[in-house]
């Protein structure tokens, strides 16, 4: 089994302590980033369906999603509360994704953090023609969420009765990339939830990663994210190409790398 199956480990609990304390500073460092942020690329009315964490709504993504109708693309929350997991909302998902590509009139983009883009990937792979590309924020999408530091919560809010933790993340349409779409996942080394390994994406031709310097919590006040998220959102899906960060973001946030690095 590869490293990245593997994932080690769950975070240190360290870094789990200081989540909170990190995402403040993350959120606060957005205003002396605005001249760096105005330069991140612009849409063109493209439609992105976001999806919040666990245990989180849409308030979680608010920042984030003001940011990106600021630069030109058109956002929508899921709109269906507090996120508790695949059993609490079902088919809720499907129908979420059909609305929105009524909305737009054709494909959309999908942006889910942590949970959040495991539920993204789940649409994009049983959908992957209502979709134009998808990006993931801190998702455990290579290995068991049983390392994360909340498995036990969340295995009480969304149980699978007669399925074994370490089974029911193995289906295809969440471990391997969705056929035809671009995918972005953006990690971070410190995140204190989700091991960093377990949050890449598998090798392919239209798969990356993206690392950045940030807490889990964080990931959607960070402007590194900020700017990486408008950039992959804006990329053509044709010809596809690799994130590249600009020189004065560097120090927060690293090049896209394929996922087999």
């Amino acid at each position: 089994m590869s490293e990245r199956e593997q994932g080690g480990g769950p975070p240190a609990l360290l870094l789990g302590a200081l989540e909170p304390f990190r995402a403040a500073g993350e959120f606060a460092s957005l205003l002396p980033s605005a001249p760096i942020l105005a330069t991140a690329p612009r849409g063109d009315g493209q439609h992105v369906l976001v999806l919040p964490g666990f245990m989180a709504t849409d308030a979680s993504t608010v920042p984030l999603r003001r940011f990106l109708d600021a630069r030109g693309f058109r956002t929508s929350g899921w709109a269906l509360g507090r996120n508790l997991g695949f059993a609490a909302v079902g088919h809720q998902l499907r129908d979420l994704l059909a609305r929105a590509n009524d909305r737009a009139g054709g494909p959309v983009s999908l942006l889910g953090w942590s949970l959040g883009g495991l539920m993204a990937r789940r649409l994009a792979g049983h959908a992957p023609k209502a979709v134009t590309r998808l990006v993931t924020l801190g998702s455990p999408l290579g290995g068991t969420p049983t390392r994360t530091t909340v498995w036990r919560v969340y295995d009480r809010a969304d149980p699978e009765p007669g399925r074994e933790p370490e089974t029911r993340y193995s289906e295809a349409d969440l471990r391997r990339p969705p056929e035809g779409v671009p995918c972005s996942a953006i990690y971070s080394r410190t995140d204190g939830i989700v091991p960093w390994r377990i949050a890449r994406e598998a090798p392919g031709p239209l798969t990356e990663n993206i690392e950045v310097r940030a807490s889990h919590i964080g990931l959607g006040v960070n402007p590194g994210v900020f700017y990486a998220v408008a950039d992959r959102l804006a990329q053509p899906p044709s010809p596809w190409q690799r994130f590249r960060a600009p020189l004065l973001l560097r120090p927060v946030i690293d090049h896209g790398r394929p996922a087999d690095e």
